[in-house]
């Protein structure tokens, strides 16, 4: 049985790695009139555009395999009108101009609520002066969340969290003993 109201609502096809985030922003997104379709990478994401046209697409820069890079345009030669948000924890000049270029209507960088997404989804233009935050994450930051975020994926594990990152497992818990690093 489906809600013929829920049909009616503009499809978005929400694409990270990181599944808490995405929950997040996916339930925050569905408070605010989308239908969202969520997919942990690019080869998912492709078979759920294949099954309903979505009617936005918001997608992380860089997840494991494809980037968002790559995946927007195979995308976009599937729908050519998609409206796709590029969304990234590691911003640079250089890779918003190139999600520009290869046809996203925005680029936000992480952190970004769902307010942010869907004034980026609308608005007709990128503002250059928003793609690129004049303070940027520090690579101290960069590195403590990461380091939050493979501990969560290891569900609170050090040893198996230090064998992912690569590190010594008393080398990671000095680190995670210090308080976050300030952006």
């Amino acid at each position: 049985m489906t809600d013929e109201s829920t049909e009616e609502q503009p499809l978005l096809l929400l694409v990270d790695d990181d599944p808490t985030f995405t929950r997040v922003l996916a339930r925050a997104l569905t408070r605010r009139g989308l239908r969202v379709e969520t997919a942990g990478g690019a080869e998912e994401a492709m078979q759920l555009a294949r099954q309903e046209r979505p009617d936005f697409a918001v997608l992380d820069l860089k997840m494991e395999g494809e980037s968002g890079l790559v995946l927007m345009p195979r995308l976009l030669e599937l729908y050519p009108d998609l409206k796709v948000v590029i969304l990234t924890g590691y911003s640079s000049i250089a890779t918003a101009v190139e999600a520009i270029k290869r046809g996203a209507c925005n680029y936000l960088c992480k952190p970004a609520d769902a307010d942010d997404v869907l004034t980026a989804l609308l608005s007709d233009k990128a503002d250059p002066d928003t793609l690129v935050p004049d303070h940027p994450m520090s690579v101290d930051r960069l590195q403590w969340e990461h380091i939050q975020r493979v501990l969560a994926e290891h569900e609170g594990n050090i040893s198996a969290t230090a064998r992912a990152l690569g590190m010594h497992r008393r080398t990671l818990q000095r680190k995670l003993q210090k308080r976050p690093v300030r952006r």
